[in-house]
């Protein structure tokens, strides 16, 4: 039988809610929901990982929904996620009311007993007012949004480091991560390469962006009370013990 965050997971994907009744992988009493915000090199994605392992918390990204999508049939997807699709394909960004009905779509997992965070939504002030309205309908509130920090020159230094192997995909860094031999692929020998969206000019102005997008939205969560500000430098096993630190602190974990 498979697990409820499992269940919900897999619903969040398909936009369509089948409870058969599974067990909650890892007990959450106190039903935390998260934002997730944090630029590029941050280590969001891992601290999501940590997140989930130890509280349960169900990771809800939109990202991981257009992903899916892609590889789906166009008719099992919803007007919303199809409109999206006519968007993307001519180059264009998503507009916000699109992206708002995909989540609506999806207001179910909000509710899920073990707690959730969100990662990739939302992005722009519109999207987090929408976003409220969402939840004051599903009748649940929001514990906080971490937003993990890290100065332009850690970021630069972190994503700059990549190495990536065309061929296998697989990932190293030149300081957290090397690979056996300078250069070559540990897993299948192929020479390594840097990704043109990780040579340190590129970084710089994916951060400009990203800080241009994301300020309003700092601002906008700040104001309400909820933002939860966390230094990313260091490992992620130290991120994430500052984490629950700050969390501690507050009062959000006892």
């Amino acid at each position: 039988m498979t697990t409820l965050q499992e269940q919900y997971s897999a619903a969040w994907i398909s936009g369509q809610l089948k409870v058969d009744g599974g067990e909650v992988g890892s007990a959450n009493s106190q039903s935390l929901k998260f934002i997730l915000l944090g630029g590029p090199g941050v280590g969001k994605g891992t601290q999501s990982d940590y997140l989930k392992r130890e509280f349960g918390l169900l990771a809800l990204s939109t990202g991981e929904i257009f992903r899916a999508a892609n590889k789906m049939d166009k008719s099992q997807l919803s007007p919303a996620m199809i409109e999206s699709f006519d968007y993307m394909s001519k180059g264009l960004l998503v507009p916000d009311d699109t992206v708002v009905k995909i989540v609506r779509e999806r207001a179910f997992c909000l509710k899920a007993p073990m707690g959730f965070m969100l990662d990739g939504f939302p992005r722009t002030i519109p999207q987090a007012e929408q976003l409220d309205d969402i939840l004051a309908q599903v009748n649940e509130t929001l514990t906080g949004v971490l937003f993990y920090e890290l100065s332009v020159e850690e970021t630069v230094q972190r994503i700059s480091g990549r190495r990536t192997c065309p061929k296998c995909k697989a990932t190293f860094h030149m300081t957290n991560k090397p690979p056996k031999k300078v250069g070559i692929c540990d897993c299948c020998g192929s020479e390594l390469i840097l990704r043109e969206d990780d040579r340190p000019e590129a970084v710089k102005t994916r951060l400009a962006v990203y800080q241009e997008s994301t300020a309003p939205l700092i601002s906008f969560y700040e104001g309400k009370g909820l933002l939860i500000r966390v230094n990313a430098e260091g490992s992620p096993e130290d991120v994430f013990v500052r984490t629950k630190a700050i969390l501690r602190s507050k009062g959000i974990l006892k």
